[in-house]
């Protein structure tokens, strides 16, 4: 029983973080081009060694 004590805050901190680093990547626009990152492996860039 004390357990659930120290479990519930613990995973209410755990939901908050999850919440403000999801909040965070909407704002800076991780999700802005979908489409876009899955042709970026055809895009030669790099150089021949």
């Amino acid at each position: 029983m004390n357990s659930i004590l120290y479990l519930i805050p613990i995973s209410i901190f755990l939901g908050i973080c999850a919440l403000t680093a999801f909040i965070w990547s909407v704002q800076t626009r991780q999700y802005e081009d979908l489409e876009g990152e899955k042709y970026r492996i055809f895009n030669e860039d790099d150089k021949p060694r």
